[in-house]
């Protein structure tokens, strides 16, 4: 690891609880291809955040046909504490290079956010819910996603938060994380 990563891994923040409530620029929404936010992360921020998510949802898709999984879109927030909410499409587990997938998924997110500026974004736990993504691996993929990133090029993004909300899931996240700060 170089000299900065110290402070990269700084930027990082593991907790459980409630993404809809988190106080960052923008969260990320563990989205389908349709935008359809029916259940899981998707269906609670459209719960806490508003219709009007689903609304300018469907007219995201109405003009690209479907969001590629791997790709991310962004909507504005409505009556969530953030700004934005970024919508990516993870892997569904068994499909193939998922590991591939969910790193470009959380990149395109990031990237995203950086292109607007941001400098706070939390992430659930992509794809480990109804896709079936074994919660270990999204652990690391998603913690060294924003890592690669932050040590990339210069951001504005100053904070990366996972917020997860169930114990099995921040153990694992938590457990990954720990074993970094101690290379």
């Amino acid at each position: 690891m170089t000299n900065h990563f110290g402070s990269v891994v700084e930027r990082i923040v593991i907790k459980k609880g409630d993404i809809t409530k988190e106080n960052v620029d923008a969260i990320v929404n563990a989205a389908n291809s349709h935008l359809r936010h029916g259940g899981g992360v998707a269906l609670a921020i459209v719960k806490a955040g508003g219709i009007e998510i689903q609304k300018e949802s469907d007219e995201i898709i109405k003009k690209i046909g479907m969001v590629p999984t791997g790709h991310a879109v962004i909507t504005n927030a409505y009556r969530l504490p953030c700004k934005f909410v970024i919508h990516t499409v993870g892997p569904i587990y068994g499909e193939g290079n998922e590991d591939e997938k969910l790193h470009k998924a959380i990149y395109n997110s990031l990237y995203l956010a950086h292109l607007y500026n941001l400098k706070s974004i939390a992430f659930p736990a992509v794809s480990s819910g109804i896709f079936g993504f074994p919660k270990d691996r999204c652990a690391k993929v998603l913690i060294d996603t924003a890592i690669e990133f932050l040590e990339s090029f210069q951001t504005s993004i100053e904070k990366v938060v996972f917020c997860l909300f169930d114990d099995e899931t921040y153990g694992y996240f938590e457990e990954y994380y720990k074993n970094l700060l101690k290379e």
